[in-house]
């Protein structure tokens, strides 16, 4: 099982972050169209316990082939950025999956869209999100603590405060309000 450091940032100006990164010496990954879903008993019992079962669509942005991951994301960890375990592994077949959730007690919970470029720097991953509504975030994931911080150095981002909240957290409250399940792009 890995763990999982990052901050997330909101961010204006991708397109400036976007530019500095070229200016480092980053290297550009590619791009995706995202489909996360998250599953929870009824009873909310993993949220409860601050974790999460995901399963997500990646769509490559320029050939549309696509790849799906399932993710269990355990409780979160002390620190100054957001830390947890993670274990994820791909699958073929997302009906398959998704079917096997609901018989175990774990249905659908909530559906949203992410458009994301990937870049990494110095042995980190550096993603420019997108969102509905939410509009557009910069995450930073490394082996420690000390290498987000270069890396936000290095980009201009130290002074910008790290959101702790979670994607899914922030749909699940924005959806609670609009009484949907699912938050998509136009």
């Amino acid at each position: 099982m890995g763990v999982e450091i990052e901050a997330k940032m909101r961010i204006a100006d991708l397109d400036a972050v976007r530019a500095k990164l070229k200016s480092v010496g980053a290297t550009f990954v590619g791009r995706t169209n995202e489909v996360n879903r998250f599953y929870d008993a009824p009873d909310a019992r993993l949220s409860s316990a601050d974790r999460g079962l995901r399963l997500r669509t990646n769509a490559n942005a320029d050939t549309g082939e696509a790849t799906h991951v399932v993710t269990m994301k355990g409780p979160r960890q002390k620190g100054a950025f957001k830390t947890r375990e993670e274990l994820e592994f791909t699958v073929d077949d997302v009906d398959a999956v998704a079917n096997v959730f609901a018989h175990l007690g774990y249905p659908l919970n909530l559906s949203f869209e992410k458009r994301r470029e990937s870049w990494t720097l110095d042995g980190c991953k550096i993603e420019l999100d997108e969102m509905p509504v939410f509009g557009t975030f910069v995450e930073v994931e490394a082996v420690d603590e000390a290498a987000i911080e270069a890396i936000q150095k290095k980009l201009g981002l130290a002074g910008e405060p790290s959101i702790s909240e979670g994607y899914a957290t922030m749909v699940a409250k924005h959806l609670k309000t609009t009484g949907g399940r699912e938050l998509r792009f136009s």
